[in-house]
């Protein structure tokens, strides 16, 4: 086998999962010799400042419904089985992975050498082997790097390949499509088919720390989180699309990370050492940091540029709404190294409300504060997904991240409950959706105006300002918040209808409810936290 690198390869060879490569092995290379292998294959092509542009083809985005988890003795009483964690048998990974094996076999290969996790105590040792050179960017980039001396010694905990080429046979694999996502726990590997979307990768090791850390006492989040001068951690939860990136890069604070991160007894620390951005609409006046992070280096995923330019056109979604690039953390101009924080003061939970009927920014009780982790509210836009109606689509992702819970929801809920008592963290509710209306009538949040909500809450300016349950939602609205017009604070007041404004906070609190029969074993008084429709 050749190994060919700008890094060591690691004496710990690929036999250790059981494949014979005969075919160059580009070990570790560096982000430069990563573009120019790229660039070389025709993967991708250079934007006007430097970022590899790259496609994924039809796929752009998860394949939720090509991953499945491989049912074995050693995870299978802890593994949350169900829609999310979809079961496959031993027998049919065993013969997928041989398959898979055979093509990788003599083929060019990229190997990463990684970490997952910025506390040397809850690190997981990671490899990725892929077949496309930019997939080993993306990797290199988004996880973190180690140290050149360490790479000899690397002997990875997990592994995850990617072959983007290489198809399922739905029939005899016992899968849905040529895609699929396997997660092997006992195994500890990952293998990924058919699919050219990078997120595939970074999302499976996000899965494999959602299974191990819980059970060591430490809690997994799906949240980015940042720390102001005075050491104060702040963390913010919410799915795609919601702000988790835009509000964490925040030139006043400094970066803890973006996306996933634990709560252990020390702190809070980074799982990854890059971000993963959404690109759509992306502009430098609003969101200067991510902007400037778009260089040489990064990724950029399904974005369109201009033929002769090479300008990104960051509106242009004839591809995806889901346009992302990807950079490693030190892009960011204020990243804290390494990328650890105190205990939060603040938990933040983002919701993009496309219906228009919660507050801007509203202030959580401890048991109001569970009920919405275990809802993970969010609102999908219409039009923005295939069979999508007119109207925006309520959806609801227990923790805010239930694609990627290897656990029952309840682990992770309870361990957030004790850590929010035991530190006395203040916690928020923030909508980054529409105001004035729902979608179509009202108009998006202004992102100025929300960063100024955040920017007082993590400051301390809302803690005495009074506040006002609201009717149906029963949280805590501010009668007042710096550098925002009170009016915007309370949101029926920027209906011009106001009894339409009270049916769809009814019709909400409906969709709330009925959601939350999914957790019987929740207490009755976070049950008695939720929303009353009347």
């Amino acid at each position: 086998m050749s190994q060919v690198g700008t890094n060591p390869a690691s004496r710990f060879g690929l036999d250790n999962i059981g494949l014979a490569h005969t075919g160059k092995a580009n070990w570790n290379l560096s982000a430069p010799a990563l573009v120019e292998a790229a660039l070389r294959r025709e993967e991708g092509v250079l934007s006007d400042r430097g970022a590899l542009v790259c496609r994924t083809g039809p796929r752009t985005g998860r394949s939720p419904k090509d991953k499945f988890v491989v049912r074995e003795p050693s995870s299978e009483k802890n593994v949350w089985w169900g829609d999310t964690n979809v079961a496959i048998d031993s027998a049919k990974f065993d013969a997928l992975r041989s398959r898979l094996f055979e093509y990788l076999r003599a083929r060019d290969i990229y190997v990463q050498d990684l970490y997952a996790g910025a506390d040397a105590t809850s690190r997981l040792r990671v490899r990725i082997i892929t077949e496309y050179a930019w997939h080993s960017l993306f990797a290199r980039q988004l996880f973190i790097r180690p140290p050149a001396a360490a790479l000899a010694d690397h002997e990875p905990q997990f592994t995850v390949i990617s072959a983007p080429n290489f198809k399922a046979d739905p029939k005899s694999d016992g899968v849905n499509s040529d895609a699929f996502i396997l997660l092997n726990l006992g195994a500890r590997l990952v293998i990924i088919g058919g699919t050219q979307y990078a997120g595939e990768i970074k999302k499976s090791i996000f899965t494999v720390m959602n299974y191990l850390l819980p059970l060591s006492g430490v809690l997994s989040m799906h949240c980015s989180a940042n720390v102001g001068a005075a050491g104060d951690t702040a963390l913010f939860f919410g799915l795609s699309g919601t702000g988790k990136t835009t509000l964490s890069a925040d030139p006043e604070r400094g970066l803890i990370g973006d996306d996933e991160h634990g709560w252990s007894d020390r702190g809070i620390f980074n799982f990854e050492g890059g971000c993963y951005a959404k690109a759509i609409n992306l502009s430098e006046q609003d969101e200067p940091q991510i902007y400037a992070a778009l260089r040489f280096g990064s990724v950029l995923e399904n974005v369109i540029i201009d033929p002769l330019t090479r300008a990104p056109d960051y509106r242009n979604n004839s591809l995806t709404e889901n346009t992302r690039g990807a950079y490693p953390l030190h892009y960011i101009s204020n990243a804290v190294e390494p990328s650890v924080g105190g205990h939060p003061r603040n938990v933040i939970f983002l919701t993009c409300d496309a219906f228009g009927v919660l507050p801007p920014i509203s202030r959580l009780s401890a048991e109001q504060a569970m009920y919405h982790f275990l809802s993970g509210y969010t609102a999908k836009v219409a039009g923005t997904e295939a069979g999508m109606g007119n109207e925006p689509q309520a959806t609801f992702s227990t923790c805010f991240g239930a694609p990627f819970l290897a656990l029952n929801p309840s682990v992770y809920a309870d361990m957030l409950g004790q850590r929010i008592a035991a530190h006395g963290s203040r916690v928020w509710l923030v909508n980054t959706g529409w105001s004035g209306g729902p979608f179509g009538v009202g108009k998006r949040m202004k992102i100025p105006h929300t960063r100024a909500m955040v920017k007082a809450a993590l400051a301390g300016r809302l803690d005495e300002v009074p506040t006002t349950p609201h009717p149906v939602f029963g949280v805590g609205v501010p009668r007042s918040c710096p550098d925002v017009p009170d009016d915007v604070l309370d949101p029926r007041n920027t209906w011009a209808d106001k009894g339409a404004y009270d049916a769809k906070a009814r019709d909400l609190a409906n969709r709330f409810t009925k959601n939350f029969e999914k957790f019987p074993q929740a207490s009755a008084a976070i049950r008695a936290a939720g929303p009353k429709a009347g």
